[in-house]
This record gives structure tokens, C-alpha cells and sequence, in this order.
């Protein structure tokens, strides 16, 4: 913007007469960028509920509409400090007899100990001062596959512990105790398959390693049902169950059934996420729309603390999406399908209607729930919920009667509400797809406020430049007239 220097001949104040002659145009500029500010707000706004519903959608309602999300089952032990049991979706429900017979052991060895003269070998000591060494290459076989590492007088025994470490990579285990003046072998996988051997060189008798004690590993086995397993590890994959042997025992009995309780842990997570979505959407939907908070100027934000200005634009974010049309939509559409009863097979056989009331699980009282808890769903006899933990629980015993029946109410609940949500996020002219929101639209409308704002600045320094141009002429008149009256003066003042 130009420098301006009026005034100077009249006296006038044209700065403030040219502020409030184009007042109406900066006020129209301040709307159109408050208004912009506001809907930045708005879609933050939106992007976070968005976020929120989406999460809801992907998260327990997607995973409660198929049978997986019930077929939870558990295995319990008789003798738990023996063997431990992961129960897979397949497992059957069974009681079955275990018995473990031997569990899988590494190979390991003990070396011979290895003498320097009347002193044990140390890692410093090098190979030609050992007692009987010769030869220049150690040959060991692991799982079947020969390895060998060479060797010289010149080497210190901490060289050949670094070869057979490295040339031995994720087979086996090596260490040299200088206590002791031994080596020590160890398979790092229990069984057969990391079973080793040294060959009978000079050099591998020296440092003990072909002479030493051995113990081979070993295979597990156990007995489930009369019938013999063994594996290289302690762990066995049999029909669905993941059988970990821990110690050696006889007569386990193994129990897999239906796990009650990861049934209704899964019930009880999809209505805490109902519950957060829709105490989301009664906040938002009922707050004060703060109509009296207009959005500030940048003088006005000048004329108040930090505080203040804080205060002031969190009552309008507050109240940006009260009553909105699609909140209201949602809501609707989710209440009506929680209020709704669908037929089920029960175990007999029969068809009946069932809803969420029927096992327990409703709204709280209209008139003494508050107003954004209203929407809320409780479970009775739930222990964590003050207001309904004291209530017969309906679930869990419908849960431990009728499982099936369970899983199909909840399995068709959640169809019906992913499907509406699927309905209400499917993108459209003026929204991306899983969005709830017209986010596309307010994009444009975003981008419309960059030309009305452009527009009204433009119009508002036109508006300006003409009355500053009208006041220069009137000061570059006054100042002729000033220049005049001056030599009038002079020519008077000079003939007295």
C-alpha cells in the first residue's frame, strides 16, 4: 500500500473521514474473511467426527457382523504348570487326555579339557603350545551338513572360538570357560535336526573337541487321545490347539468349550464404541449455537487479552454443528436400528424376535438421564456402569444358555448398522467417499471465499484511493490558495 500524507493544509483528519467513508466495504471484507475462518473451523470439526465414525465402522462394528467375533473358545488344563494351550477358531469343543512323555532337548557338549603343559588353555594361548596339537583344519557336521574352519600354531584359542562361532551361524551355540579350560557346544534349536559331531583330527582331540561328552537332542513326545505326537520343539499344532509341553506328566485333562466371557467382552466393546459415537453426536447437536459470539476483526482481537480471544471463538466452535441435518440424520438412523428386533434361531430350533431390551440392554430414563447421555446404552448387571450393575444380568445368562442365539441378534444388528453407515458415507458430488460430510462441497466453498475476499480488498483500496485522490486535489488546492495569500502578503508587507 502507498504512503499517504494528507492533511497537511486543511488540518483534517483524512485518515479517520476516509476509515469511515469506506467503512461498509471493510466491513463487508471482515465478513467475508470471518466467514472463512469459520467454516476452517467447521471442517476441522467434521474431519474429527468423521474420524471418529469411520474408526467406529472399521473397528468393532465390521468385526461383530461375522461369526469369528463369537467363536471364542478356551482350553483350561488340569495340570496348567505342565503344558499351556493356545485354543485356535478351529478347535472343537471337547475333553481330551494328555500325557507328555519326554520333552525336546538341544544337543550339548562338555569338551575334554585342554592343557598348555601342566597350565588349562586360556583364549590368549596359542594353538602350537597346546599338548598334542596338529593338523590345520577342524571338521564338524550340524543337521547333517559338514562345516570346517583352518587352524594354526599361530592361533590363540579365542581365533578358533571366532571361526567356530561363525562358520556354526544359527545352529550352534560355542563358549571357552578359562575356569575350566574347556569348550562348551550347544544346539540353539531343541531336537534332532541341530544334533553336531566333531571329526577325529589331531587338532579337534587337542582342544577337547572330539573327545568330549555329548548329549544328543532329543524330540518331544506326547500321548493326546491314545495317540503318539513327537515334534523337534516343546510345541504341537493338533487340530486347532497350540500344545506347549512344559514339563513331563501323565493324564492331563484337556477341556475346550465356548468361551462365555469373550463373548460378552466383545458385546460389551461394540456398545462402548456405539456409546462414544453417539454421546459425539448429542454434543454436538445440542450445544448453544452461541449466535450472540460474531466473529472477531483483527482490531477487535487488538482490544482484548489472549484469554478473552480464546474464550470468545471456542464459544462459536462449540456451537458450529448444533442441529445439523446430517448429525440428526445419523442419530436417527441408529437409534431406530438399536431400537429394533430381529428374528433369531434359537437352540431348539424356533424362530423369535429378539431385540437389545430383551437381553438386558437399553437406553436409561428420558427424564433422569441428561440430555446428551440419553442416547447412551446400558447393560444390566454390568459392574462397571453404576446405574445398571445392580440389574439381573440378562446377557451373560443369555450368553451361557443360547450362545447361537447371541451371536445372531449381534451378528444382524451389526450388518444393519455398518450397512446404513456404509448408505450415509458413499461419495457423492459434494462428498469423498467413507466421509459422512460434504467435504467437497465445503472445499469449493472454501476456495469461493478466496475470490470474495480478493474482490472485496480490491474494492475496498479502489474505494480508498478515490477519496485519498479527492483529498490530495483539495490539499494541493489549499496549498496554491496558502501560496498566494503568502506573496500577497509580502508584496504588502514590503511597500509599508
Amino acid at each position: 500500500m502507498p504512503i499517504r500524507i494528507t492533511g497537511m493544509n486543511s488540518g483534517l483528519d483524512t485518515e479517520s473521514i476516509i476509515t469511515a467513508l469506506t467503512s461498509s466495504k471493510q466491513t463487508k471484507l471482515d465478513n467475508f474473511k470471518g466467514d472463512q475462518k469459520k467454516l476452517t473451523w467447521k471442517q476441522d470439526k467434521w474431519k474429527e467426527l468423521n474420524k471418529k465414525v469411520v474408526s467406529f465402522y472399521n473397528g468393532a462394528l465390521s468385526s461383530m457382523r461375522f461369526s469369528t467375533a463369537y467363536t471364542k473358545k478356551t482350553t483350561t488344563a488340569s495340570n496348567s504348570s505342565a503344558v499351556s494351550v493356545v485354543t485356535g477358531e478351529n478347535a472343537m469343543d471337547a475333553v481330551q487326555t494328555l500325557s507328555i512323555t519326554s520333552l525336546a532337548k538341544a544337543s550339548y557338549m562338555s569338551g575334554k579339557e585342554v592343557k598348555a603343559g601342566t597350565e588349562k588353555a586360556k583364549l590368549s594361548t596359542e594353538l602350537g603350545d597346546i599338548d598334542g596339537f596338529d593338523g590345520d583344519e577342524i571338521t564338524f557336521t550340524v543337521g547333517g551338513e559338514s562345516k570346517s574352519i583352518s587352524v594354526s600354531s599361530g592361533d590363540t584359542i579365542a581365533d578358533v572360538l571366532s571361526r567356530l562361532k561363525e562358520e556354526a551361524g544359527d545352529k550352534l551355540n560355542f563358549n571357552f570357560d578359562e575356569s575350566t579350560g574347556r569348550f562348551f557346544v550347544a544346539g540353539k534349536e531343541t531336537g534332532t535336526s541341530a544334533n553336531f559331531s566333531f571329526d577325529t583330527s589331531e587338532a579337534a582331540a587337542a582342544l577337547g573337541l572330539s573327545t568330549g561328552t555329548v548329549q544328543p537332542g532329543s524330540k518331544a513326545s506326547i500321548t493326546l487321545n491314545g495317540e503318539k505326537y513327537e515334534s523337534d520343539s516343546n510345541t504341537f499344532q493338533i487340530n486347532g490347539l497350540t500344545i506347549t509341553a512344559n514339563e513331563e506328566a501323565q493324564n492331563i485333562t484337556l477341556t475346550t468349550k465356548q468361551d462365555t466371557s469373550g463373548i460378552y467382552d466383545n458385546i460389551k466393546k461394540l456398545v462402548k464404541e456405539y456409546n462414544d459415537i453417539m454421546k459425539e453426536f448429542s454434543t454436538l447437536y445440542n450445544a448453544d449455537k452461541a449466535t450472540k459470539y460474531k466473529m472477531l476483526t483483527d482490531d477487535e482481537k487488538d482490544a482484548m487479552s489472549d484469554k478473552e480471544v480464546e474464550e470468545w471463538e471456542n464459544k462459536i466452535k462449540s456451537g458450529l454443528l448444533s442441529g445439523d441435518d446430517t448429525i440428526g440424520t445419523i442419530r436417527t438412523a441408529l437409534r431406530d436400528i438399536v431400537a429394533s428386533s430381529f428374528e433369531v434361531t434359537l437352540k431348539d430350533g424356533t424362530k423369535q424376535k429378539y431385540s437389545l431390551a430383551s437381553l438386558g440392554i437399553s437406553t436409561g430414563s428420558y427424564f433422569s438421564t441428561e440430555e446428551n447421555d440419553r442416547d447412551l446404552l446400558h447393560i444390566d448387571g454390568d459392574p462397571d456402569d453404576e446405574s445398571t450393575s445392580g440389574n439381573t444380568d440378562l446377557l451373560k445368562a443369555a450368553i451361557s444358555n443360547d450362545p447361537s442365539m447371541v451371536q445372531d441378534l449381534f451378528t444382524q444388528l451389526s450388518r444393519s448398522m455398518y450397512t446404513k453407515l456404509s448408505d450415509l458415507m458413499k461419495g457423492t458430488q459434494y462428498s469423498s467417499a467413507f466421509t459422512i460430510y460434504e467435504d467437497k462441497l465445503m472445499a469449493s466453498q472454501y476456495s469461493a471465499y478466496n475470490t470474495k475476499i480478493s474482490d472485496a480488498q480490491s474494492a475496498l483500496e479502489a474505494a480508498q484511493d478515490k477519496y485519498y485522490k479527492k483529498f490530495s486535489k483539495m490539499e494541493t488546492a489549499l496549498s496554491k490558495i496558502n501560496s498566494s495569500s503568502g506573496s500577497l502578503s509580502g508584496f504588502f508587507g514590503g511597500g509599508s
